[in-house]
């Protein structure tokens, strides 16, 4: 369960969605609500949007010592006020007395800032000593000289790591994702339909379970968690030189990226739209297969995608980029059997075995993925 505590800024009005959404991820919510909040939004929308009675003030229920024993308690937002009064230990309403009380028994406690820009300056020692004593922070989004609200996904997958058994703690992983684009002149490119979906649920998998993630990302559709070290390329060319520079020192390389298999030759300038022309392509490189002679030690997830095969034809696939890349297994997708972009139709292939993963979620897979994964690290 989250206790999830609304104190009086006016971003108190971004909660009642992120209410909801931390229900629809499975979460229970408890909302706490202070007295300056209260006249910002009305306990009847926290009360709907959590599914739980609000608690506006102690009572004889000692609301306080009752809620101490959570998964995470959730301060958003969070006013210079809470702040300095959490900070010198004031307890004088039922939402300083709770965070008290659950840092003495060690509850996780999440503080979302929210206010002027010039009182978030002001308050930063005090920010600084809580982190000191284990309270954690997320820091808002500074615009318009204001600390505000951050996006409440973000909020949400910050909220997991600290409800989620890290067992990837100090592994350091480099994924891959999204498609590349290979120009075909200065303004025309060949690319593929990846959206970077699967891409963006292994980095949340990753970072829920306290991995230290490393982002090549070409060309996506989705956004990113903005704490992500994530960098940008264009070409299959760019990703592979990035690839190269960031392997050493990752445990673990994903290999999620569509990258491009075949690479057009480019003419410099404009070619004219006046005649129709003939491209012609050479086999791009395949980076994956390079990637255990330079780091013998990574662990190596290939991804394969396939159009409308057979299980038996898209194992054998498997098996081949298998000997090809040295990978310790590989993922392979049959795009051509999914019309949701939020599913896959996967076989997880190693040396010796196949598991068909049938029709499933990217959520859940990449859930398998990283089991798998932390099977074999640590055998």
């Amino acid at each position: 369960m989250i206790v999830l505590c609304v104190t009086g800024s006016v971003a108190a009005v971004e909660t009642i969605k992120l209410a909801r959404e931390f229900r629809r991820q499975g979460f229970e919510v408890q909302p706490f609500l202070s007295k300056n909040g209260e006249k910002i939004i009305h306990s009847n929308a926290l009360e709907f949007a959590c599914g739980r009675s609000v608690i506006t003030d102690i009572t004889g229920m000692i609301e306080h010592i009752k809620y101490i024993d959570v998964d995470l308690i959730l301060v958003a937002p969070a006013t210079a006020n809470i702040i300095s009064k959490f900070t010198y230990k004031i307890a004088d309403d039922h939402i300083s007395s709770l965070l008290i009380a659950a840092q003495g028994h060690d509850t996780p406690i999440l503080f979302i800032p929210s206010m002027h820009e010039t009182m978030y300056k002001t308050i930063s020692e005090n920010i600084e000593k809580l982190k000191s004593e284990g309270v954690h922070f997320f820091e808002p989004k500074m615009e318009e000289v204001h600390a505000k609200f951050p996006n409440k996904e973000d909020i949400i997958l910050e909220s997991s790591k600290l409800t989620t058994s890290n067992d990837f703690d100090n592994i350091n992983i480099l994924i891959s994702i999204g498609r590349t684009r290979e120009y075909i002149d200065p303004i025309r490119v060949i690319s593929n339909k990846s959206t970077g979906k699967m891409g963006l649920e292994l980095i949340k998998e990753g970072y829920r379970r306290g991995a230290n993630l490393t982002v090549i990302s070409g060309e996506i559709d989705v956004e990113l968690p903005k704490m992500i070290n994530v960098v940008k390329v264009d070409t299959c060319s760019q990703m592979s030189e990035e690839i190269k520079k960031h392997l050493k020192g990752n445990n673990v390389f994903i290999s999620a990226a569509a990258v491009s298999d075949f690479v057009p030759k480019s003419s410099d300038k404009k070619i004219s739209s006046d005649n129709g022309i003939l491209v012609e392509f050479t086999p791009a490189e395949k980076i994956i297969e390079k990637v255990k002679d330079m780091s013998p030690n990574s662990y190596l997830v290939g991804f394969k995608a396939e159009y409308d095969l057979s299980d038996e034809e898209l194992i054998n696939k498997g098996r081949k980029q298998i000997v090809k890349s040295k990978s310790d297994f590989v993922l392979v997708n049959d795009v051509g059997k999914v019309s949701d972009s939020d599913e896959s139709y996967a076989i997880l292939v190693d040396e010796n075995n196949h598991k068909n993963m049938g029709f499933i979620s990217k959520k859940d897979l990449v859930c398998k993925i990283f089991d798998r994964t932390f099977e074999d690290i640590n055998l």
